[in-house]
């Protein structure tokens, strides 16, 4: 009997459900000893592949280029695990000696891992490590559009546990995938917590699941180019960030808010740098390519500035590496303004501090709350009032904000899962490792011991006992002035309470 693709791939999910159950349990029992040596086979098997995996990614999907796509998976093999391999996750992982509390970490369980399209190969390494890290399974759920590569992903951190002392079974993926399929993978009972990396849809999807969730939001980043930045280095580093992998990742910039003191400046180093500056008739061409019935188009993201001239019907010089157009509104009527998973920006012209704000809050609230906001500035004083007043969970400083975001040119954690906080509904504003994906208990010891309770003794109130008599006394009109009556009544309550 042969089933439908729907049936057969929620069966799938099933299937492998349980296997990955019966694998995390054995894999809770390992000590970090023998979790850190499978976790490194699998960085190295990464390392190996990425070349590889890169090229099978593009093209699979047309998405970005071979170049970019190895440094992606890289980053995972090499950064992510230069990052998590000294980290404690197996039995008790601090202790508290002032306060006697212990933290003992647990895993969760069984993860289910949503991969992107944008950045399939990548992830699923990611993903795999961060999980195994935690002594979790983990099930993959790949795009449609880039199942091929995702699987052969899976099957390199799958193969390269084994060989390292894991169990079978740890690490799976959906070979044909469906909707069905990944609601099933984000709704059995089997599985634990979820890691959604993809679109809005999705993210949506898995925080509706019944399940704990690992989302993500879309990344509008705006950068703030402030007077006192250094034009020349800022320009390098914006264009360097936007053209990464074609701009296929989500905490590149898509609007840079100018001030008018440092345009003129601005705009030359940008030119130097690649930059192509659309007039008016091409940014109404290149405008109208950007959205389809109000969406994103597909057939824009991570493609050449050359290919979205193309599509646009206009020239650029062959040596273009972004395209750049003023802007003055923001809003699904100005799709420049959108985030555009290409190496498209637009340009915003501000006078001074405060309209820059609001023009970076304004873009950030049409679809990147929480996600990543830029700034290249000089001036402390103007970087710490930015990093306060902007609802972003990551704030890069001089740096392009597609690596600054994911950790690779900045102090944060390296991931390519990046929280939005409550910002962008989101349960946490982090980069997501594996410290996201075990519980921790915490074992405490009596330190102090609790003051036994006493009952209150009642006494009277003397000046709520003596107002009382007093009128009491007044009524029975014994002869007696009020301050001959307040008298002896000070005399009783003396005596009572001495």
């Amino acid at each position: 009997m042969t089933l439908d693709a729907d049936l057969y791939s929620i069966q799938e999910v099933r299937t492998y459900l349980t296997q990955a159950k019966e694998a995390q349990k054995k894999l809770a029992e390992f000590s970090q000893e023998k979790i850190d040596a499978i976790v490194a086979a699998m960085s190295a098997a990464g390392v190996k592949a990425a070349e590889r995996l890169a090229a099978m990614a593009v093209e699979e999907t047309g998405f970005g280029n071979i170049p970019d796509k190895r440094m992606k998976n890289l980053f995972a093999s090499e950064s992510v695990y230069a990052w998590i391999k000294d980290l404690k996750t197996v039995g008790i992982i601090r202790k508290d000696e002032a306060n006697k509390v212990w933290e003992v970490a647990q895993p969760v369980g069984v993860v289910a891992g949503i991969v992107p399209s944008t950045n399939p190969t990548s992830t699923v390494i990611f993903k795999s490590m961060i999980a195994i890290k935690a002594r979790n399974a983990i099930v993959f759920s790949p795009h449609p559009s880039a199942a091929a590569c995702t699987l052969e992903a899976a099957k390199i951190m799958a193969e390269a546990a084994v060989q390292a002392g894991a169990p079978e079974g740890l690490i799976h993926c959906v070979s044909k995938p469906t909707l069905p399929a990944t609601n099933e993978l984000m709704k059995h009972k089997l599985t634990n917590v979820i890691l959604a990396t993809g679109g809005t849809p999705m993210v949506k999807a898995a925080y509706s699941s019944g399940k704990p969730a690992y989302g993500v939001g879309p990344g509008n980043v705006p950068v703030y180019i402030h007077h006192s930045a250094d034009a020349a280095a800022a320009a390098k580093r914006i264009v360097q960030s936007k053209t990464f992998d074609y701009g296929t990742i989500c905490a590149s910039e898509q609007a840079l808010v100018i001030e008018e003191s440092i345009k003129h400046q601005m705009i030359a180093a940008l030119k130097r740098e690649g930059a192509y500056f659309l007039d008016d008739h091409e940014k109404e061409r290149v405008a109208a390519v950007i959205m389809v019935n109000g969406s994103l188009n597909a057939k824009i993201v991570g493609r050449s500035p050359q290919t979205i001239a193309q599509m646009a019907g206009i020239s650029i010089p062959s040596d273009t590496r972004v395209l750049i157009a003023e802007e003055t509104g923001v809003g699904k009527a100005y799709p420049l303004s959108v985030e555009k998973l290409a190496p498209i920006l637009a340009m915003y012209t501000v006078q001074d501090q405060q309209e820059a704000f609001a023009r970076c809050r304004e873009l950030l609230e049409l679809g990147g709350l929480g996600h990543t906001a830029g700034i290249h500035a000089q001036d402390d004083n103007v970087i710490a009032a930015y990093g306060q007043a902007m609802p972003a969970s990551r704030i890069p400083v001089n740096t392009g904000t597609t690596f600054g975001g994911i950790g690779a040119t900045t102090g944060i954690q390296p991931s390519f899962t990046l929280g939005c906080g409550s910002f962008g509904n989101n349960i946490t504003s982090d980069n997501i490792g594996p410290q996201h994906l075990f519980n921790i208990k915490r074992v405490a010891f009596g330190v102090r011991e609790m003051p036994e309770s006493k009952p209150t003794e009642s006494k009277p109130q003397p000046a709520a006992a003596e107002e009382a008599v007093m009128q009491a006394v007044s009524s029975m009109n014994i002869g007696l002035s009020r301050d001959e009556i307040k008298n002896i009544i000070k005399s009783v309550l003396t005596e009572m309470t001495s």
